[in-house]
């Protein structure tokens, strides 16, 4: 074989490598990836039982209850959509009616979301870009505390 030859070969073994380990980490990033919707989102298209991912949007006013065994249940609206959130964990410091927040978990069979993780806005002028774009979407958020 001439060294031309040879050359090619060893382009086309390290493309065939680079392609087998771009596979190999897409796939093992496939379950450490989490998704983000809002509710009118999780609505038109529910994800299935158990699928790991993240809602934002506005704790709806009333909608807290505290169980006696601890945690909070409570609804997070764009406006448009509601989800019930069951909450097992202690709540951040910051969390209240009508702020912002995003919560992580998966739906359960009894179709309530299940959270493992409560985010709530760290102060009066932020707000995740994705929650407040889908609220700015339903008319909700217009933006207060912007700069």
């Amino acid at each position: 074989m001439r060294a031309r030859s040879q050359r090619l070969i060893m382009v086309a073994v390290a493309a065939v490598v680079l392609a087998m380990a771009t596979g190999l980490a897409l796939i093992a990033l496939r379950d450490a990836i989490v998704l983000f919707y809002s509710p009118s989102e999780v609505v038109a298209a529910h994800p299935g039982i158990g699928e790991r991912i993240r809602i934002g949007g506005l704790v709806e006013d009333g909608s807290v209850e505290r169980p006696a065994d601890g945690g909070a249940d409570f609804t997070v609206t764009d406006g448009a959509a509601t989800i019930r959130v069951v909450y097992a964990g202690s709540l951040p410091d910051l969390f209240r009616e009508g702020q912002g927040v995003v919560v992580e978990g998966a739906f359960i069979a009894s179709g309530e979301f299940e959270a493992s993780t409560v985010l709530a806005k760290h102060d009066e002028t932020y707000m995740p870009p994705e929650v407040a774009q889908a609220l700015r979407e339903s008319g909700v958020w217009q933006g207060e505390g912007e700069q």
